[in-house]
């Protein structure tokens, strides 16, 4: 595997995004999406609501069944029954993984989850076309990522844009300084800081505690990879962290659900 595993990554889903567009035409899938009544309508800012509930801990807790750090997290993957799990326990947004090669995920996964749950609903994916956001929303997602190493300035504020037309959030992930200033500079009102750097894999908790001044008050500030204990939260939340993801730590346990639980009940709520 290439040691820049962003950039394979990314070739990968330019590659399927071309073999999705032969069977539908994005033009299809635009009308079939915005057509009034045709598909459940996302209501705009469902996503960023959740993240900024005050009193709270706002976990987004993800779904995925593989990851290429660690390999198969979960070789009985029922995404919809995990979902319920982590809506149960109190999860303030569920994350689905639907980028199919290095991560087992699929847009069915999204839509299962979105029929077993009311709660916001994120695409986590390698967003780079109007193609798949419009895939999101017809599975029934809330939001979309977009990676700004994955994306020019221009790209990225331009999908966050037609998001927004469909009634959808966008959650600007960046790893550095220098990224956090191009989702500053594109309007990002969610911004994730992702510990783990997509082109090693390594992670670095210390990523959000540097980043976290850097954010302007008015955003939502998300830490995600990495985070393992209620402590981890209670440190980052007092930074100024408005939500967090976490996905492998909970991936792993026998019960997703009873382990989101049991680490919320371990931070106090104000």
């Amino acid at each position: 595997m290439s040691a820049d595993l962003l950039g394979t990554i990314v070739a990968a889903t330019r590659r399927i995004i071309e073999v999705r567009e032969q069977a539908v035409p994005l033009s299809l899938l635009r009308e079939r999406v915005t057509r009034p009544g045709v598909t459940p309508a996302a209501a705009g800012g469902r996503f960023l609501g959740a993240l900024s509930r005050s009193g709270r801990l706002n976990v987004i807790a993800e779904c995925k069944r593989r990851s290429p750090s660690r390999g198969v997290l979960r070789a009985d993957y029922h995404p919809a029954t995990i979902a319920a799990g982590y809506a149960a326990a109190g999860a303030a947004a569920i994350s689905v993984l639907t980028e199919p090669t290095f991560f087992d995920g699929s847009l069915e996964h999204l839509a299962a989850v979105r029929a077993a749950v009311d709660v916001p609903i994120l695409r986590k994916d390698f967003i780079v076309s109007e193609y798949q956001i419009l895939e999101a929303k017809d599975a029934g997602a809330d939001a979309v990522l977009l990676i700004v190493a994955a994306l020019a300035p221009a790209a990225l504020k331009r999908l966050a844009a037609q998001a927004a037309a469909l009634g959808m959030d966008a959650l600007v992930e960046v790893h550095d300084a220098d990224e956090l200033t191009t989702a500053i500079e594109c309007g990002a009102r969610i911004i994730g800081v992702n510990n783990r750097n997509l082109r090693t894999l390594e992670v670095d908790v210390k990523a959000s505690e540097r980043l976290i001044a850097l954010i302007p008050g008015d955003v939502v500030a998300v830490s995600e990879s990495g985070l393992r204990t209620a402590d981890d939260l209670l440190r980052l939340r007092q930074r100024g962290y408005g939500a967090f993801l976490i996905g492998e730590r909970l991936m792993t346990l026998p019960d997703p659900g009873r382990g989101l639980q049991e680490l919320l009940a371990g931070v106090p709520c104000s």
